[in-house]
């Protein structure tokens, strides 16, 4: 996009909490010591922060946990007020930031969306008049005069969704909707985005940076409460993966001078397709002499869920199934990839088989992929393949 009229202008925004690092809780500490003094901190949640988004764009906001993401969506929601800058937002505002936020548990969920929807723009009959179509899309009919504190987790997030899709709203805020409920509400959350792209303004934070290419025109990067970038999303997504990827310790990655993941022609690119020929691989220097010494590799989600590993296989490149100390091997694991579309983190081990807990070498989330692939994920899969180890040099190893 680019051009367009601008729906929120944020200029200079700045926030910070005061944090009590030590309180007097008890009555002994207020007696034993009544001059003493609470111990505070600033926290400084946003620093300076400036940006546009264009009526009808779709706007994606990634960062790590304790970032300043969601209270950015929190000043733009005007639940907070900032300490410097300003904000504009042309047109009304929908947010689904928390959940159970703007919902009365003591109430109904029929009265919950009236109360709702009139927050959000619509007349009370208006609200009456949609409040079928909520219930529908949020799949709870049943449900509509059962009080919310008897709502799960997992209803409370498709009721309140479905009042943000209901509302009209100019400009939506969302925060990590894709992270949560089940599979079947994830996909029609994907659907609802497929068809507001572009009608709506939406602020969208995400962790999932499948979903900042698939749904996002630009998308921004947040540090630290600073704006670090803000561009085309595949070129921010790789940023943050970067980001994510650079504190990994010695301890993270000991025993092992590289791991990647190539696609069959040899390639090692950031995306790749669910159902291509893919190999996972490793080099490893072995401390000390092995005997039996087993390798595997394994997989875990975007939400930190373990869902697919590669059985343990001997890591010996002769018949004697043993490594001499120093020894250098390459693991390489192919498979057809099973996985489902989204983002992947990869460990790979290395133990002796005499005893399992004898974790010789490990690489924890050493290198991070995107599958572009059918569904989200959350199928444990596990499987074979074509696994095998070759002797390798030191100057073989690639980066």
């Amino acid at each position: 996009m680019g051009g367009g009229e601008t729906a929120i202008e944020v200029r200079g925004l700045s926030k910070s909490f005061t944090i009590t690092s030590h309180r007097k809780d008890t009555l002994k500490e207020r007696v034993v010591k009544p001059l003493a003094r609470s111990e505070h901190h600033e926290l400084h949640a946003l620093r300076d922060v400036t940006f546009d988004v264009e009526r009808g764009e779709f706007f994606g906001v990634v960062g790590r946990n304790g970032s300043g993401k969601s209270t950015l969506l929190k000043l733009l929601a005007s639940i907070y007020r900032p300490d410097r800058g300003r904000i504009r937002v042309a047109g009304t505002i929908a947010p689904f930031i928390e959940l159970a936020v703007g919902f009365n548990l003591e109430f109904t969920a029929y009265e919950n969306v009236l109360l709702n929807g009139v927050m959000m723009g619509l007349s009370r009959r208006e609200a009456e008049r949609r409040f079928d179509a909520v219930m529908d899309f949020a799949e709870l009919e049943e449900y509509g005069d059962l009080k919310l504190k008897n709502y799960s987790s997992g209803m409370l997030t498709r009721l309140a969704f479905s009042i943000m899709v209901q509302v009209d709203a100019d400009v939506m805020l969302i925060d990590e909707v894709l992270a949560v409920g089940d599979a079947s509400f994830q996909r029609k959350c994907g659907e609802v985005f497929e068809q507001l792209r572009g009608n709506r303004t939406i602020v969208f934070v995400t962790h999932d940076m499948t979903a900042v290419e698939r749904y996002c025109h630009r998308a921004m990067l947040i540090e630290e409460g600073r704006v670090a970038e803000v561009g085309e999303p595949g070129k921010v997504a790789r940023s943050y993966l970067d980001a994510n990827a650079s504190p990994v310790t010695a301890q993270d990655k000991r025993g092992f001078a590289a791991v990647w993941v190539e696609n069959a022609a040899g390639e090692r690119p950031f995306t790749h397709r669910h159902g291509e020929e893919i190999s996972f691989n490793a080099i490893v220097e072995a401390p000390r002499a092995i005997d039996r010494p087993r390798f595997s590799f394994a997989l875990r989600n975007a939400r930190g869920d373990w869902i697919y590993t590669l059985p343990y296989r001997s890591a010996a490149t002769d018949e004697r199934d043993r490594l001499e100390a120093g020894q250098r091997v390459h693991l390489r694991a192919g498979i057809v990839n099973p996985l489902a579309g989204g983002q992947w983190s990869v460990q790979c081990t290395l133990i002796a088989a005499e005893r399992e807990d004898d974790l010789i070498a490990v690489a924890n989330d050493a290198v991070t992929i995107v599958v572009d692939g059918p569904g989200p994920d959350g199928v444990l899969v596990a499987t074979e393949g074509e696994v095998s180890t070759s002797s390798v040099s030191a100057d073989e190893v690639r980066a």
